[in-house]
């Protein structure tokens, strides 16, 4: 079936919904909806059996919506609508929330439904609540309606004549107004529900040490305490402020300047020059994972096996982080164990070299540079790791040299239903390292090329099939985890583990008197420089693009393979398809 895809950009969800197509064999294009003439001109060129709007901001133009079935995917309960459902539903603290797949008409989320899964509500940002419960009811509505599409006899209703219990009903966009916090009365669990509402965008309009900003990433503090809206504590990036019965801790912010753009930073880097006297509440590394605080690497070992959990903030990892996470690794190499699993976090194993800090630096090509090779020192440290048996385990979606740092593990293994994007190009051409030269064709031998030139994303089946990984199981997170468990221990007690720790032992060696890791890394860093220093500003142009949201201009040609076909359409595509790059995957805040 040919389908085109409708979307305001390439995010998390239009990537896995295109994996999902593309992996069951339908012909998919991608058009940015960028204004009604760019829209009409796609349907014309593309001619789709059917078009699907994953993620809109604003109605699909009737000239479509009339001549061809046009599927929308919201992110409401059956009968819900209005701009933000997802924030109110967290808002209202609903214990259950769903996804319903409506076909566009005259009035907004009013069509008929084609559609619609529920699941039940977790206490958890938008975000991630949007990467995971959101992406996996999106993902099964939308198969189901295509599956009643292509039957030709499905009948869809509208929602007040399906009889059903649908919770939804008509909301309006939610205001600061509604998520204002007021410190001094506001509980715990309300300063909670207001941020997570609003995480991801727009955040929380508020002030922290004098600094008018908005809120992102919090989560609670079981033990600190101190005076309603007092700032209390700093840990790795974050400030924890007290409530009235309680503390949370504020992750990022984003500082509010009269006619300036802004973007997300870790709070202690925005307030740095306010902190004063606030003292850094440290934490030990075996943090019992029950505890309710602010951690982004800890670890836990049971029956031989070590896990090195790592939950980064959109995925972007900074240069301290690789460094703390490095040390982090090195601690666990040192314990008795056989195996250490590498678990990332829920929502991201890695998205690589964090954008927002590079952008915010003094010289973001000093710190581009810093920061890589702050990877690359992970990424050695695993390689070269000869006391223990490593696996990676993506729970969530990985990107860049996030899927690259992965691979300096001995085994790779993906939840299903995770998105990788093996590839560094989208970022301004950039060369990217992370020994990806060495461990790609290692793994796959010449087709590394081709998932690396391809720029699309891959399901983890569609990884799993090329090669890219070792195997991909569990539905949800948290089965992926327990079966993750099972396959580490397991490996640990194997009557052949000391057979095979010596077998990558020699395999280490070989490929060390071939070529050495340090000349792969010199290469590597080499053709960066280009990028960081160079005359070429596209990795720079595309860094900022990224960072602070600048719209699109079109629809970069590996996306819109409709546009493929026509030849000079405009005289210079390969650039304009290089620039835009920058803007399509907000789902990949790093590289």
């Amino acid at each position: 079936m040919r389908i085109l895809f409708l979307t305001h950009s390439f995010n998390s969800l239009t990537q896995r919904l295109h994996a999902e197509l593309t992996q069951q064999g339908h012909d998919v294009s991608i058009e940015f909806d960028i204004n009604d003439a760019v829209t009409i001109e796609a349907v014309r060129l593309f001619q789709p059996d059917l078009i699907v709007a994953p993620y809109l901001r604003r109605a699909i133009p009737e000239a479509i919506w009339r001549q061809h079935l046009c599927l929308v995917v919201h992110p409401g309960v059956e009968g819900d609508r209005g701009p933000s459902a997802l924030d109110w539903a967290i808002l209202n603290g609903e214990r259950e929330w769903g996804v319903t797949v409506l076909q566009a008409d005259a009035e907004m989320d009013a069509g008929p439904v084609w559609a619609s899964v529920n699941f039940p509500m977790r206490a958890a940002r938008k975000s991630s609540l949007y990467r995971n419960e959101v992406t996996e009811a999106a993902v099964a509505a939308v198969l189901q309606a295509i599956d009643r599409f292509a039957t030709g006899k499905f009948i869809p209703e509208h929602p007040n004549e399906s009889g059903s219990d649908a919770l939804g009903k008509w909301r309006p966009l939610v205001k600061q107004s509604d998520r204002r916090i007021d410190w001094l009365a506001d509980d715990t669990q309300t300063v909670l529900r207001k941020i997570h509402s609003a995480d991801g965008s727009p955040g929380i309009d508020d002030a922290l040490l004098g600094v008018a900003c908005r809120l992102y990433n919090a989560g609670e503090e079981d033990t600190l305490r101190g005076a309603p809206g007092e700032i209390i504590a700093r840990r790795h990036g974050a400030v924890c402020r007290a409530t009235r019965d309680g503390a949370v801790w504020i992750g990022h912010v984003k500082k509010i300047v009269s006619g300036e753009k802004t973007f997300k930073l870790p709070a202690t880097l925005v307030l740095h020059d306010r902190l004063g006297v606030i003292p850094e509440a440290t934490l030990a590394l075996d943090v019992p994972p029950a505890r309710l605080t602010y951690k982004d690497i800890w670890y836990e070992e049971k029956a031989g096996v070590g896990y090195l959990h790592f939950d980064f903030y959109n995925g972007a990892m900074s240069t301290e982080q690789c460094q703390r996470l490095r040390e982090a690794y090195l601690q666990a190499c040192r314990r008795p164990t056989r195996v250490i699993v590498l678990m990332g976090g829920p929502d991201f194993w890695s998205n690589g070299i964090h954008l927002n800090c590079i952008e915010a630096a003094d010289s973001p090509a000093d710190e581009s540079w810093r920061n890589i090779n702050a990877m690359d020192d992970l990424a050695q440290a695993i390689i070269t790791t000869d006391s223990h048996l490593t696996i990676a385990a993506l729970q969530g979606n990985t990107a860049a040299g996030g899927v690259f740092l992965a691979l300096s593990a001995d085994r790779l293994y993906a939840r299903n239903g995770v998105v990788l994007n093996p590839h560094y190009k989208n970022m301004g051409n950039l060369y990217g390292s992370e020994y990806w030269s060495y461990l790609l064709p290692k793994r796959m031998g010449e087709r590394g090329r081709e998932v690396m030139g391809n720029r699309l994303p891959l399901g983890a089946g569609a990884a799993k099939r090329v090669g890219l990984i070792d195997d991909c199981f569990g539905g949800s997170v948290n089965e992926f985890v327990a079966m993750t468990k099972s396959v580490a221990e397991s490996l640990a007690r194997d009557s052949a583990y000391e057979t095979r720790l010596e077998a990558k032992r020699r395999r280490r060696v070989q490929d060390e008197s071939v070529k050495s890791l340090e000349t792969y890394r010199a290469e590597e860093l080499e053709r960066l420089k280009l990028n960081f220093y160079g005359f070429d500003p596209s990795y720079h142009v595309a860094r900022y693009n990224f960072v602070f949201r600048v719209p699109h201009s079109w629809t970069p040609l590996h996306l819109a393979r409709h546009r493929q076909r026509i030849k000079n359409a405009r005289p210079s595509d390969a650039d304009a398809s290089s620039r835009s790059d920058a803007v399509i995957s907000e789902s990949v805040p790093g590289m």
